[in-house]
């Protein structure tokens, strides 16, 4: 069960429309590096995940990024309320406007849309956390390019914030591991047990 406050994570004041970031910032909505797979991620692959407080950890980041993806489409909506047909056209928004006109839909700044195959839950407790470390870095990427390119205070300041949130995952996710190496330690599993590969390999 879920519990809601109905408050941002961190506040979004922004005051100037401009389609043409919000056509970049859409990218953590539904791009391959996006909030909205960093949450599926997480929220599918807690179920398999052996140590139990690993699981509890992997709830409640993927449960934060549902915030995140609410921060950015926030960002968004905010980019492009009282958005013109001219204007989106001026700052090539308008194949999106075409489709959506100022709705929130799940895609990348390239224009693919959001797919599930952009993000893996293997029911392997290393391969997942593997995952989820690359994972936050990839976003904190994006993060990090769209702070370069975008000059506007009003979205910068959140982004500057979910951007320290992937460097805490991150380290959070590193702690995971060394925690889930604890408790398996005990198994045959390759990633300490060298001998565990030898049933893979031919004779």
């Amino acid at each position: 069960m879920w519990i809601y406050e109905k408050r941002l994570q961190f506040p979004v004041q922004i005051k100037k429309t401009c389609p043409k970031t919000a056509s970049l910032i859409i990218s953590q909505y539904g791009g391959p590096d996006g909030e909205l797979s960093a949450s599926m991620r997480y929220l599918a692959q807690r179920y398999s995940m052996p140590c139990k407080e690993v699981g509890g950890l992997l709830t409640d980041i993927g449960t934060e990024e549902l915030g995140h993806m609410e921060i950015i489409c926030a960002i968004v909506y905010q980019l492009t309320k009282n958005l013109t047909p001219e204007q989106a056209k001026t700052a090539g928004f308008d194949a999106y406007y075409i489709d959506h006109t100022a709705g929130l839909w799940p895609a990348a700044a390239a224009g693919l849309p959001f797919n599930a195959c952009e993000f893996q839950s293997k029911g392997d407790a290393f391969a997942d956390l593997f995952e989820d470390l690359a994972a936050e870095q990839k976003a904190r990427t994006v993060y990090e390019n769209l702070i370069r390119v975008i000059d506007d205070p009003d979205v910068l300041e959140p982004l500057r914030f979910l951007r320290a949130r992937e460097v805490v995952h991150f380290q959070r996710f590193g702690e995971a591991l060394e925690k889930t190496k604890e408790i398996m330690d005990s198994k045959n599993f390759y990633y300490f047990n060298p001998e565990f590969d030898k049933q893979f390999v031919k004779k």
